[in-house]
């Protein structure tokens, strides 16, 4: 299927789920985070969630990393310029949803790209081989390819995955995990 076919689908599915379904494959997305090989790290990036867009719950994987005594970083969008800065989540850090209801840092500590190990992408669907379907703004791919190349890439999804995107790009980046309720991907 090509990316926008994709992007509706994906959509639909997501939008059919209740809050308590959300709820529960968050958790399981969770559990099965714990099975990855990461836990060696300093710098997590993860998003935090678009309630409104019915994204994974990611409230239980910041937990794990903060009971795990990790680095959490979150990132703020810029829609003129394509580009996220990132930011240290500490206690003093004031969220607020931005026009998109993304929720973003007001400010707080930068974190540069190369000190970010390990990201935990949104996505709304992914393939056999690693390839990703986001909605299209091209904010994560502009991100990742400013990494180091040893950077893990883990993306999380309510779904299993297609069998393949056939309109992939010489920008996008592609995941080495994705992670849903049932099962670790793994390219």
């Amino acid at each position: 299927m090509i990316k926008s076919e994709l992007r509706t689908k994906y959509k639909k599915l997501r939008n059919d789920l209740s809050l308590h379904q959300i709820d529960d494959l968050s958790i399981s997305i969770a559990n099965q985070v714990l099975k990855l090989p990461i836990w060696d790290h300093t710098f997590y990036h993860l998003f935090l969630s678009i309630k409104e867009q019915k994204e994974v719950n990611t409230d239980y994987i910041l937990n794990i990393l903060s009971g795990k005594d990790k680095n959490i970083v979150i990132s703020k969008s810029d829609f003129k310029t394509g580009l996220m800065t990132h930011f240290l989540l500490t206690d003093n850090t004031t969220i607020k949803k931005n026009s998109y209801n993304i929720p973003e840092p007001v400010d707080g500590i930068p974190i540069l790209n190369d000190s970010i190990e390990v990201v935990f992408i949104p996505l709304l669907g992914f393939d056999k081989i690693g390839n990703r379907v986001g909605y299209g703004k091209g904010f994560y791919d502009r991100f990742l390819v400013n990494c180091k190349p040893e950077t893990i890439k883990i993306g999380l999804s309510f779904f299993e995955a297609e069998n393949s995107i056939t309109d992939v790009y010489e920008n996008d980046v592609t995941l080495n995990y994705c992670v849903t309720p049932k099962t670790v991907y793994s390219f």
